[in-house]
């Protein structure tokens, strides 16, 4: 179907989605647009399991006149805190994408990258990475690496977080994002990604690009974007069920494009190295191949919540 439709869709859905479900046992469902096609999309829809969603599922795909891809993915999870061996779970001064970092109070996630925020260079992340879920406080010590990477408060500090999106369990989220102010003599290396360089930002990721990443957990991985502007996304939180909407999926291109501790990496795209997203969440199956699905905040809308600027770009 056209975009246009797509969207209304989408938009007429979420309007109606406690009437759709009302006989139903289904927890959530989640709505977003996938590209088939040049000029031609379909409604991608997405629930924890489908052998409960069958009526549902069939009331959605009429709607669409079954212009629908609808994939399982199970209980989505922030993605935060598994452990696993290697060089980006090691001290890194000068700071590089990739590495472990995290507030004290949690395990460990990703630093994304760095961006600029009043000529000030700062290091990106989630919420739930620097802010641990908004229990953080601006001024608290964020260590590089991460408590679950032998970090050490204080010797391993690297900066103070600065800022970070709301997280609500009250109502529908955009971000899961944070910055932190690097402390002076702590060094960065912005252009340490592989490949070389990320150089600039996408407008918007409405296209099923080859994208990439670089997390403390899986390294550098490679996928697609599989939808975007999904809507009604239910992830589990330490303190709760959060739901979020205009979010990005991903899936790996052999295996999982993330895992646990990936939080807060950034994905680019790999033909023009652009920013597209900033990972934030990931499912333990569903996708192509069954590995799971991968979540993320659109890049553009993390850099306008902060008045920040992606360094390079």
């Amino acid at each position: 179907m056209h975009l246009d439709s797509c969207r209304e869709l989408k938009r007429s859905l979420r309007e109606r989605a406690t009437a759709l479900a009302a006989d139903t046992a289904v927890p959530w469902v989640a709505v977003g647009v996938e590209r088939t096609a040049p000029g031609d999309y379909v409604l991608a829809v997405r629930v924890r399991d489908t052998a409960s969603a069958g009526p549902l599922l069939a009331r959605i795909a009429d709607e669409a006149r079954g212009e629908v891809d609808v994939v399982e993915v199970g209980e989505i999870r922030a993605l935060g805190g598994a452990l696993s061996p290697g060089e980006l779970q090691k001290i890194h001064r000068p700071l590089i994408p990739g590495c472990s970092v995290g507030h004290p109070d949690i395990t460990a996630g990703t630093l994304g990258g760095f961006v600029t925020v009043g000529g000030v260079v700062h290091a990106l992340s989630n919420n739930h990475v620097l802010g641990d879920s908004g229990q953080a406080s601006p001024g608290d010590t964020v260590l590089q690496p991460g408590i679950a990477d032998k970090g050490v408060d204080p010797r391993d500090r690297f900066g103070e977080l600065t800022a970070m999106s709301a997280l609500s369990t009250d109502r529908v989220n955009l971000l899961d994002a944070a910055i932190a102010r690097i402390d002076d003599g702590i060094g960065h290396d912005a252009g340490r990604y592989p490949g070389g360089p990320v150089t600039g930002t996408e407008e918007e990721a409405t296209e099923d690009v080859a994208v990439e990443k670089i997390g403390r957990t899986t390294g550098h991985t490679r996928g697609r974007i599989t939808a975007f502007e999904v809507d009604g996304l239910r992830i589990n939180f330490p303190h709760g069920e959060l739901v979020f909407d205009d979010q990005l999926e991903i899936s790996g291109r052999t295996g999982a494009f993330s895992d646990g501790g990936d939080s807060g990496s950034l994905i680019w795209t790999g033909e023009g190295r652009a920013a597209v997203g900033l990972l934030f969440a990931g499912s333990r199956f569903g996708g192509p191949d069954g590995t799971g699905l991968t979540y993320a905040n659109p890049i553009r809308a993390v850099l306008e919540e902060f008045d920040a600027r992606l360094v390079g770009s």
